[in-house]
């Protein structure tokens, strides 16, 4: 009795999971896609249905996106994009790993990094400049204790950046 029970729910599980993929699938299929999507991704249609379903939804993501950005944030995300291919892969994978840590973090944690990274960027670009070099020429001991001092900052209120 007890292994029926076991196979019924193993079953119901099988039959959830492939309903689950299915509507993803059907979600994903090339005819749902707005036109703007089908316009951007015009590239992948012929192999659209080939690409795997997570592939499928992060691209349909990002043309979504893509077709909400005025020129001036195309031309951006372009260069950025541009840029991000420049990079060698290793580069690529620290970028990824240090994404991934982020976003492992607390909101509050979060907030502050943000906080000092606004703050960073209104500074001239000279200053910008000379703070780079000047951590550069830090020595470990030196640069935990500049992040400590960092982490220990509380953030600006909302209405206070920039």
């Amino acid at each position: 009795m007890k292994s029926r029970y076991l196979i019924v729910t193993f079953a119901c599980a099988l039959l959830a999971g492939a309903t689950a993929v299915h509507a993803q699938e059907d979600e994903t299929s090339w005819s749902n896609l707005t036109e703007d999507q089908q316009e951007v991704l015009a590239p992948y249609a012929s192999e659209w249905t080939n690409l795997p379903v997570e592939r499928r939804l992060r691209l349909a993501e990002g043309a979504k996106r893509w077709s909400a950005m005025d020129q001036r944030q195309r031309a951006a995300a372009r260069e950025r994009f541009q840029a991000w291919r420049r990079l060698d892969d290793d580069r690529r994978e620290a970028i990824r790993d240090r994404y991934d840590r982020f976003q492992q973090l607390p909101p509050d944690e979060k907030a502050r990094i943000r906080d000092n990274y606004h703050r960073f960027r209104q500074l001239p670009p000279d200053r910008r400049q000379q703070l780079r070099e000047r951590y550069r020429d830090m020595t470990p001991e030196q640069r935990q204790r500049v992040r400590e001092r960092l982490h220990e900052r509380p953030p600006r209120p909302p209405g206070r950046r920039r």
